[in-house]
């Protein structure tokens, strides 16, 4: 279940999250009461599998990246869903929700991106790298919500349904259109690979960029030693 402790506040800038925040509040109202948030967790989960398991499938039928996609799309709607939900029943449990929520979001990212590096369309290596980065930064936002009692799920505008949404609308350009190669002074790569290197660059510049401003505010709140 997604909710964090109530100390904490819940910061999302993202570029959907007004949408989003309406779509999740709607299927709230519309939930049967048999759907609870535990199950919705265990829902998105299942997408993640799917998402891992369909790149991986890639290697023996493009078409395997549309089942990705619906696996992207599962898992937007179990993980966005589960404490939107309990916060509209007023059932919120947030320091299990939280740790649950945030155990599996780590456990999936590596079944995502490990798929995405064993698929024909993205570099192993560079699937790592990408991977490196969102941990790196789940990392800090985790030492922050601890910190400043503030948990940002957006930076730049970009937050996880804007990652999924990117992912989707690669799968569809690269299975009409093709993973083209590109040669480059460092040798080949794809489209695919330039979409996840993009991503990562992102991630660490958020990560250096979090780092030394909060460091640099922490020091004249505390005074330099």
């Amino acid at each position: 279940m997604t909710q964090e402790d109530q100390k904490h506040t819940r910061v999302n800038k993202a570029l959907l999250s007004r949408l989003e925040g309406s779509t999740l509040a709607w299927f709230s109202k519309k939930m049967p009461p048999w759907v609870t948030p535990d199950l919705l967790t265990i829902f998105g989960f299942l997408g993640t599998l799917l998402i891992g398991v369909s790149y991986y499938l890639t290697n023996h039928n493009p078409a395997f990246l549309w089942l990705a996609s619906l696996g992207l799309v599962i898992n937007w709607f179990g993980d966005s869903l589960d404490g939107t939900l309990a916060r509209f029943r007023k059932i919120e449990r947030p320091r299990y929700g939280f740790f649950i929520d945030h155990a599996i979001d780590g456990i999936g990212e590596v079944i995502i991106m490990v798929g995405i590096g064993l698929s024909p369309y993205v570099d192993f290596r560079i699937a790592m790298i990408a991977l490196v980065g969102y941990l790196l930064l789940a990392n800090l936002v985790y030492i922050l919500t601890y910190i400043r009692n503030e948990f940002r799920i957006s930076y730049i505008g970009l937050g996880p349904t804007e990652v999924r949404l990117i992912l989707i609308v690669t799968n569809a350009m690269v299975f009409f259109l093709g993973n083209s190669h590109i040669q480059t002074r460092f040798g080949v790569f794809t489209g695919y690979d330039f979409v996840i290197m993009v991503l990562s660059v992102l991630l660490f510049s958020i990560c250096i960029a979090i780092t030394f401003i909060n460091g640099s505010q922490l020091a004249k709140l505390e005074g330099k030693k």
